[in-house]
């Protein structure tokens, strides 16, 4: 069984607004946000103060959209749909980040860096000197603007390395273990598809609470996946992981699009049976 209580308010009520990537009610999202525990009183205070962080805007009376920002924020995230195509051979060659002299007291701005580095797969391989394989079929401009996008701050210089000394190329590749992600591969993969043999035995409440928790984990740990080269990693469970989320995120979406047609459906029955009174 899914905790009720597995996902933060913020967390999920953001994640709504991105998987659906359209104006949301209040109404609605009390009654969605009602599946997992969470309070009406508790919804509207986290609405209220993701809007005072920027992060939703009003668009109407008792409705709320990503802002701009957000949205970008959420494009990025949702490009996990095609990771795969950002792939190439590797040739040994690195890309790099040099964050020294970018400061460590601003928490905020400090929390964004690592979450952009961690989100491209960088690591640290010396103080400050963070890299990755390149073996992403992009520019090194395209690169630069997603990681600022990111929360990078934009002093920090990227760049490629074209070859490591022996020594630190070879600790340079133990940054990542590709053991333990091909196990997280495997294991996410086998839930997904045990969950996806079972689901239409669940009433569409609980299909859909379990599915939003499960599947937000699988994307999480997507999102984050550094996209390691052959030589690093076991591609092939890689594929197979991606596949298993792919049908996943499908199965979600249905059900949560059933679930939505039928709250809104509801609410607007209650609206009428309260005009006629």
């Amino acid at each position: 069984m899914t905790s009720r209580n597995a996902l933060k308010p913020k967390r999920l009520i953001l994640n709504f607004f991105m998987a659906f990537m359209q104006s949301i009610s209040v109404k609605e999202m009390i009654e969605a946000c009602a599946l997992f525990g969470i309070k009406e009183t508790t919804v509207r205070v986290t609405l209220a103060r993701l809007s005072a962080e920027g992060l939703i805007q009003a668009c109407g009376r008792g409705q709320y959209e990503l802002s701009h920002q957000a949205s970008e924020l959420a494009y990025g995230i949702s490009k996990w749909r095609t990771v795969e195509q950002r792939l190439k051979a590797w040739d040994g060659h690195w890309l790099a980040v040099h964050c020294a002299g970018l400061g460590r007291s601003d928490r905020a701005a400090l929390r964004l860096r690592e979450r952009a580095l961690a989100m491209n797969g960088f690591r640290e391989l010396e103080k400050d000197l963070f890299i990755r394989p390149n073996n992403l079929n992009e520019t090194g401009n395209a690169l630069r603007q997603r990681l600022y996008s990111q929360g990078l701050e934009a002093e920090a210089p990227v760049f490629e390395i074209s070859s490591l000394d022996d020594e630190r190329d070879q600790r340079a590749r133990r940054l990542w273990s590709g053991e333990a992600l091909t196990e997280m591969y495997r294991d996410t993969r086998l839930r997904l598809e045990e969950w996806l043999s079972r689901h239409k035995e669940l009433d569409i409440e609980e299909a859909a609470r379990e599915s939003f928790v499960i599947g937000d984990a699988a994307i999480r740990k997507l999102v984050f996946d550094p996209l390691l080269p052959d030589e690093l990693v076991d591609s092939l469970e890689r594929h197979k992981f991606i596949e298993s989320v792919l049908q996943f995120d499908q199965a979600g979406q249905a059900i949560w699009l059933s679930l939505y047609k039928q709250v809104r459906n509801d609410s607007a029955s209650n609206g009428e049976e309260t005009r006629a009174h």
